[in-house]
C-alpha cells in the first residue's frame, strides 16, 4: 500500500512541479482537479507495479526451488554430497 500511495504522492508532486514551471497559480478553481486526476494516474501505475514485482519474486522463488531441486537430484545420482547454497 506504500508503493501506492508513494506514487500518487509523486505525482501531485509532478503536477504542483508542472505549475511551478508554467509560472501558474498553484491553488486555483480551474487546477484544482488536476492533483487527484495525476494522484490516481500515478496512482494506478504503482498498483500495477507492485503487483509485477510481487509475480516477479513468485517467479524467482519457484526458480530458485527448481534449480535447488535438480541440485540434489544430480548429487544424489553421484552419490556426492549437495553443495552448499546460501539462501
Amino acid at each position: 500500500m506504500s508503493k501506492i500511495l508513494g506514487w500518487a504522492a509523486f505525482g501531485a508532486a509532478v503536477r504542483w512541479w508542472q505549475l511551478g514551471i508554467e509560472m501558474r497559480p498553484y491553488f486555483s478553481k480551474e487546477t484544482l482537479w488536476h492533483y487527484p486526476l495525476y494522484a490516481g494516474i500515478t496512482g494506478s501505475f504503482g498498483y500495477w507495479l507492485m503487483n509485477v514485482e510481487e509475480r516477479q519474486i513468485k517467479y524467482l522463488n519457484e526458480r530458485k526451488e527448481a534449480l535447488l531441486e535438480k541440485r540434489r537430484r544430480f548429487a544424489g545420482a553421484t552419490g556426492e554430497a549437495p553443495p552448499v547454497v546460501a539462501v
